[in-house]
């Protein structure tokens, strides 16, 4: 299993810094989420900076872009990192597809499977493995000339993942995409009751098996050797767990662990202007199932027990954050990367 940290983009002097701190601290790899900058050129200089790191977009936005460019920059970083970029995509929610990016979002599962076929019919065009013929219901591309054509080069083999949560996405993704990038808000009850038998429906009637999707699983983690110490990140986490817990389409996260009515309480405090009021609704016991909050030491060991036979790499969603307010909290997160990595 490989430990990643993931990050936004930002200036390339910041990418530069934070990837050179995780290269040498010993992760795997670097996630860039898509929010307020797109994410290629933070790739791009993140593998200038720390050239022995496996980068990935977690995620990119799918719609707003054609599939084609898409591919053609996907290809193009997979030939800079030397075969060490994954492409993951997502539909982003309906409100910011179509009054931020200005175009189509409905029907997103149907649209975004039929991205991904018409990603992997032009990198199989780029190949020469066939002449570009992708006519989806959404997205068509017959047109290919020699002198359109990226340049080949060695590392062809691209992969693409999709972010999913719920059955119908995640089905999705099982039948056409090469892994699946899990929501950061999770439990393991989530995992092994929800995600993985919709999956394998997914992948059953693709002829395929569920070892072929390979999962990336960002985790709310919260280490330190005390209360103290523990408690900006800890705070942090119940925030952001109940910011993507006040969505409604996740209600059944809560529900499912018997917390009833969570997210519709988060919601509540959410239109009310209050993140605080939003944090405090997130118990200790929640976060026993949607974070891991345990001593430095303890950290590794509860990754790889949690996640060990299930993802494919695990991505630390408060690391760079607080290794930039912590410093001395760099070694502490390289000995857990250093560690979860030898145990795989």
């Amino acid at each position: 299993m490989h430990i990643d940290v993931m990050t936004q983009p930002g200036t390339w002097d910041e990418v530069q810094r934070l990837a050179t701190t995780v290269e040498g601290a010993g992760f795997s790899g670097m996630v860039m989420i898509e929010w307020s900058r797109p994410p290629w050129l933070s790739i791009a200089a993140a593998h200038r900076a720390a050239p022995t790191l496996h980068l990935a977009t977690g995620i990119a936005v799918a719609f707003p872009r054609s599939p084609m460019i898409t591919a053609q920059t996907a290809w193009e970083l997979a030939e800079l990192t030397r075969g060490r970029f994954r492409l993951g995509l997502g539909s982003q929610v309906r409100a910011h597809v179509e009054r931020r990016y200005g175009v189509a979002f409905q029907p997103p599962v149907a649209r975004l499977r039929d991205y991904v076929l018409a990603v992997k019919a032009s990198w199989a065009a780029f190949r020469d493995d066939a002449p570009l013929d992708h006519e989806g219901p959404y997205y068509r591309h017959t047109l290919l000339p020699a002198m359109a054509k990226p340049r080949r080069h060695d590392h062809e083999q691209l992969a693409v993942d999709i972010a999913a949560v719920g059955p119908a996405m995640v089905k999705a993704a099982g039948e056409v995409a090469d892994g699946i990038h899990v929501h950061p808000l999770h439990s393991v009850h989530y995992l092994h009751h929800r995600l993985l038998p919709a999956l394998e429906t997914g992948t059953s009637a693709a002829g395929r098996s569920v070892d072929d999707v390979a999962l990336t699983v960002p985790v709310f983690a919260a280490p330190g050797d005390s209360p103290e110490e523990r408690a900006a990140l800890v705070e942090q986490v119940r925030t952001q767990i109940g910011f993507y817990g006040a969505t409604k389409n996740y209600a059944y996260q809560f529900d499912d662990l018997g917390f009833e009515g969570t997210s519709a309480r988060l919601n509540e405090r959410l239109k009310a202007g209050d993140p605080a009021g939003m944090a405090a609704l997130i118990t200790d016991e929640m976060l026993d199932h949607f974070a891991v909050v345990c001593r430095w030491d303890e950290l590794a060991d509860q990754l790889t027990a949690r996640y060990g036979t299930l993802a494919s790499r695990v991505v630390m969603y408060t690391a760079a954050e607080d290794m930039a307010r912590r410093p001395d909290h760099v070694s502490k997160w390289g000995e857990v990367a250093r560690t979860v990595r030898a145990a795989a």
